[in-house]
């Protein structure tokens, strides 16, 4: 089955020979099954291409971390002695990008079903424990494309709802964190909008440009949050905004922005993209002031009134401790550094010490 889907084929690989194999070679072993994790087919984008690692009949089984201690080795190793040579087409030895000992996994290379503890996985993938995010702070400090690495994908099986509860409570940000975002990145529309405009008016068109291709970018993480999505790391940044409710209508305004060769159409598509986003937003029911389209001060730079409408989005934030920061942003607004934004204990730690104000 050359055409099928990677949640589709690991779906069917876990109801027609996982789950099976399990009833009969660990009878009462409670657990989740799921493909969860990392991988263009957990948000529905592989292709062919897709398959030169990592992809094919995957299952991620979660169990208790006494079960895991108790019976993961041997799970892995009796599957490998039972488990198919394909499935479905497709071989069970998998292309892995990763190998050696992870914690809380095992896993075999000659084929795709892992056992993990919920605990691990949580801890690797954001240096989260069960019970966390308590507080606004350590939301800000997730990545979004983390996020989603807990929250896409499937789950084809869970007996105590554990997984499932952590997807739900990860699935979304909290309103008043939302809103402290959506204040953040009008702050960052608002620091730059007149510079297209500026930058073009001194024949620099190349940095108008820079400037547009910038402001592209934050319009399309504001759709992001507006209808409340995580955003993916840049491979399939453009693939899932055009899978936005909103996408029809900004896109055609990005694209102009992005292929206009004057300044000026630049900057009337990036006004026109700003003062969607506002009606959206207000459409969505969140906060905000109403939109402004007018010179930037006594320059001929058009500009939405951006500092107004965050501002009344920061006013409805109801979280005293969220309210009195400043508006700095979450970590995917402050950086989009890999080797801070893959490193989720370190990440938090510098979204922390951005936010102490404290004197040295």
């Amino acid at each position: 089955m050359d055409d099928i889907s990677g949640i589709e084929l690991s779906r069917r690989f876990h109801g027609e020979v996982v789950a099976p194999w399990l009833r009969r070679a660990f009878p009462g072993l409670h657990h989740a099954a799921a493909l969860i994790g990392s991988g263009s087919e957990l948000m529905g984008f592989d292709d062919v291409l897709s398959r030169d690692h990592d992809w094919g009949s995957r299952v991620l089984l979660f169990v208790s971390e006494g079960d895991f201690a108790t019976h993961a080795v041997a799970v892995v190793d009796a599957f490998a002695a039972a488990a198919p040579a394909e499935f479905l087409g497709h071989p069970l030895r998998l292309n892995r990008t990763r190998g050696g000992d992870i914690e809380g996994v095992r896993h075999d290379p000659r084929h795709g079903l892992e056992v993990h503890t919920l605990e691990a996985m949580l801890r690797r993938t954001l240096a989260l424990a069960l019970d966390e995010p308590r507080d606004a702070l350590t939301w800000l400090g997730l990545s979004e494309q983390r996020l989603l690495t807990m929250t896409t994908g499937a789950v084809f099986h869970d007996d105590d709802g554990r997984l499932t509860a952590v997807r739900q409570r990860l699935s979304a940000l909290p309103r008043d964190v939302r809103l402290y975002k959506l204040a953040c990145q009008w702050r960052r529309i608002g620091e730059e909008q007149a510079f297209v405009g500026r930058t073009g008016d001194r024949g620099d068109d190349l940095g108008s440009r820079v400037i547009a291709a910038r402001l592209v970018r934050d319009a399309m993480r504001m759709a992001f949050l507006i209808e409340d999505r995580y955003a993916p790391y840049p491979k399939w940044f453009g693939a899932a905004f055009a899978r936005l409710p909103c996408a029809p209508a900004l896109a055609p305004l990005l694209e102009r922005a992005l292929a206009a060769t004057d300044w000026k159409v630049r900057e009337a598509a990036l006004a026109e993209t700003y003062r969607t986003l506002a009606a959206l937003q207000k459409a969505r029911g969140l906060p905000g002031a109403a939109p402004v389209i007018g010179p930037f001060h006594e320059r001929p730079f058009m500009v939405i009134n951006a500092d107004a409408i965050g501002a009344a989005i920061a006013a409805e934030i109801g979280d005293p401790a969220l309210r009195a920061l400043p508006i700095i942003g979450s970590l995917d607004q402050v950086t989009d550094a890999t080797p801070v934004i893959e490193a989720p204990d370190r990440s938090r730690r510098v979204m922390a010490a951005l936010f102490d104000h404290r004197e040295a």
